[in-house]
């Protein structure tokens, strides 16, 4: 099978642009809490606001709603692999700056079990930790400034396993099985010290994800598609250590501290879609229920996140030996984040337009996408810091035939 060929070249391509990358987005707003919560969807969703909760699709993995793998084809595997790449513009009170990384952004496969169940498995990052601050600290008995570096790094992975299943003609219902997991790290340092105070934290959770969709066809050519999910609230226990290194790394003090808790919120999501197989409209509303937990500190505090999003796509048809599939497909998308966080006060609320094209191979069995999106979060006011970015997706999807049981002549 050609995929057995595909695979090896793509994850060579994936550790080769891995050893590569840029590393250094150096976002305060992933200084709070457990990171920089993502919100966006690494797949062919991209281009589309990052929208696809309502929407059916036998070819792509659509991770926004468990109850659509329920819709992948018979006797299909499919691998998706995506890398995403960021360059960031920060400005504010006496800042402006700019940063830029590559990095991985997801690995996921899928396939059909039965007639009426699918399954997906994947891994993706879920937080991310990656800031540096400087300010001046002034010792005891002294008037001469001393340079003190705070730098974070880490965050949370999504690894999942998510089944849909087809329940009758127009429902089908999912679930998705997620273990959040990874560092959480904070070091500090004093002007030229070797020495450094290191802050490592760890965890490890279940997290679970229910979804559905009702399809149906008001016209002849177009299909209707609606969709809900629903993430269940979990409490994180952070383990943590206390560790005093020199900049090998080599370690001169170790204890063990008090655990933390952290809860993520529950999220319900809804989504709509309207498809007449060459044009396709989707929007999804999402909503976090942080109002009433206790995760806060020193000037800020969580509330309810909203995400509104849209976007429309085009999609040509190709003829590959009297067979009818997709080609290159078009897309355009909106986003608005009401972002949970809240700092001195002020939402650090993020708009953004986005735009895809996916092209196939000859045969229709590898994929390349390509998403880029452009915005800003945040603003000057209360001395908070305004980044305006443009982010980019790389997608390969690979495709084959998988199960099927050789025939007598």
């Amino acid at each position: 099978m050609r995929i057995r060929l595909y695979i090896p070249c793509i994850l060579l391509l994936l550790h080769t642009a891995m050893a590569k990358a840029q590393h250094g987005i150096n976002s305060v707003y992933s200084a709070y809490g457990i990171g920089d919560l993502e919100t966006r969807d690494y797949s062919r969703n991209y281009g589309l606001g990052s929208s696809g909760i309502g929407r059916r699709s036998s070819g792509y993995l659509n991770e926004l709603n468990p109850a659509s793998y329920s819709a992948l084809p018979m006797q299909n595997f499919m691998f998706d692999i995506s890398l995403k790449a960021q360059q960031v513009n920060y400005s504010g009170a006496n800042i402006s700056q700019n940063a830029g990384d590559i990095d991985f952004a997801r690995l996921a496969a899928g396939f059909k079990v039965k007639k009426w169940w699918g399954i997906g498995a994947g891994i993706t990052p879920f937080s991310t930790i990656d800031y540096k601050i400087l300010n001046n600290q002034f010792g005891t008995g002294t008037g001469n400034p001393v340079t003190a570096t705070t730098t974070g790094s880490g965050g949370l992975n999504r690894a999942y396993i998510s089944n849909g299943f087809q329940l009758n003609k127009h429902f089908s219902a999912g679930v998705s099985t997620a273990f959040l997991f990874g560092p959480l790290k904070t070091a500090q340092s004093l002007g030229s010290d070797s020495l450094s105070t290191q802050h490592n934290g760890y965890t490890f959770k279940p997290n679970f994800t229910a979804g559905a969709q009702y399809a149906t066809r008001l016209t002849k050519d177009w299909q209707l598609g609606i969709g809900a999910t629903y993430r269940f609230q979990t409490t994180m226990k952070i383990r943590n250590t206390l560790d005093i290194v020199n900049q090998d790394q080599t370690s001169y003090y170790s204890k063990p501290q008090d655990p933390s808790y952290f809860t993520l919120p529950a999220q319900y999501g809804a989504g709509i879609s309207l498809s007449n197989g060459t044009i396709t409209w989707v929007a999804d509303y999402r909503h976090e229920l942080w109002n009433g937990l206790n995760n806060k500190g020193l000037n800020y505090a969580y509330a309810d996140g909203e995400r509104y999003s849209t976007g429309i796509e085009y999609a040509l048809t190709k003829n590959y030996y009297n067979r009818a599939y997709e080609g290159a497909i078009f897309q355009l998308g909106f986003s608005y984040n009401k972002s949970p966080l809240v700092i001195k006060g002020l939402r650090t609320d993020d708009i953004a337009g986005s735009l895809g094209v996916s092209l196939p191979n000859r045969g229709g069995q590898l994929r390349y996408y390509l998403g880029v999106e452009g915005g800003r979060r945040g603003g000057n006011a209360g001395g908070l810091v305004k980044e305006t970015y443009v982010n980019a997706v790389f997608n390969f999807s690979l495709r084959d035939i998988w199960f099927m049981k050789r025939l007598a002549q």
